[in-house]
């Protein structure tokens, strides 16, 4: 007679293994899938970066066959690059969605910021997204921002509480144990929302090069005309008068992020295919807005002052 087999001594069934950046995918469609059900007016903030587009990505996967169910916004500074602009509208239009603008220029005509001459265009979306959240009644917006940024977004929890006046209190924040998320806000309030906290540079480009997502091709090496201010490599434009002292060269560069291009530096590189830029990157010791993102150098705790204040 055959010896049953006792259950407590049979091997366990194999589990289907997930690699990293499938794990990454996972946790942060669910994460769009739980704002979803939990929150009444989410929008996805997209600026045609190469972040934002990843954000996209997932949350049409996220509720694929149906369309992305809530609108993108983008806070327009006035200083976009052209190809960056360019993008926006082809996702736009290809996925059928919803588009915000928030211009800064128009802020500055309505009298919602103040430009000073001093202030950075970067600064002034502050003031310009906090009013297109409370006109349009949103509750909650997702952002593209990563903990391996920055310090101050490395503190950041994937939900982010807003109080209502649009500010975040680092040292008061939600504990999001076992990835549970508490979506409870009071009237006037509001969540931010980081599906890619987790994420790194590195993941984001493997992930574009699986995906074969499109992204603006300034993340590309190209030729530039351009001019040295502060460390950086600053692209030449109406926007960027020299100062004394100061030539403009052409160089091949590309871009490692995107913003206000009067503040977004550039750096010399060949990597013109995601498998060179991915290999370019994992030699790099300097995060992407560390090397090339001026208005993260004006202090120490410079994102952190304008994340308390309602910055993405």
């Amino acid at each position: 007679m055959t010896a049953l087999v006792d259950s407590r001594t049979r091997p366990a069934p194999a589990r289907p293994s997930l690699s990293h950046l499938d794990a990454l995918e996972a946790e942060s469609i669910h994460i769009f899938r739980e704002v979803a059900a939990e929150l009444e007016r989410p929008v996805l903030m997209f600026s045609g970066g190469k972040d934002s587009i990843v954000m996209l990505r997932l949350a049409a996967k996220a509720f694929y066959p149906a369309r992305i169910p809530f609108p993108v916004l983008q806070v327009d500074t006035g200083y976009d690059f052209p190809e960056v602009l360019a993008t926006r509208d082809h996702y736009v239009e290809s996925l059928g969605l919803n588009l915000h603008i928030a211009s800064v220029e128009q802020a500055i005509a309505d009298g919602i910021v103040t430009d000073d001459g001093h202030t950075s265009r970067n600064r002034l979306q502050i003031g310009t997204l906090l009013h297109a959240i409370e006109e349009n009644g949103w509750t909650a917006a997702f952002g593209g921002g990563r903990r391996d940024e920055e310090k101050a977004r490395a503190k950041e929890r994937v939900y982010s509480h807003r109080d209502d006046f649009g500010q975040w209190d680092p040292k008061n924040q939600r504990p999001e144990l076992w990835s549970l998320y508490n979506g409870r806000i009071h009237p006037g309030e509001h969540l931010r929302i980081f599906p890619l906290s987790n994420w790194t540079e590195l993941n984001i480009w493997h992930y574009l090069a699986r995906e074969g997502i499109e992204i603006p091709s300034i993340y590309y090496a190209h030729r530039r005309r351009v001019f040295e201010r502060n460390g950086m490599l600053l692209s030449e434009s109406p926007h960027n008068p020299l100062r004394a002292g100061e030539e403009v060269s052409e160089r091949t560069v590309r871009f490692r992020t995107v913003g206000d291009l009067t503040l977004t530096g550039c750096v010399e590189s060949e990597a013109s295919t995601a498998e060179e830029v991915i290999e370019e990157i994992a030699a790099a010791t300097l995060t992407e807005r560390g090397a090339t993102r001026g208005d993260d150098r004006f202090s120490e705790a410079a994102m952190e002052d304008r994340k308390k204040e309602g910055y993405f």
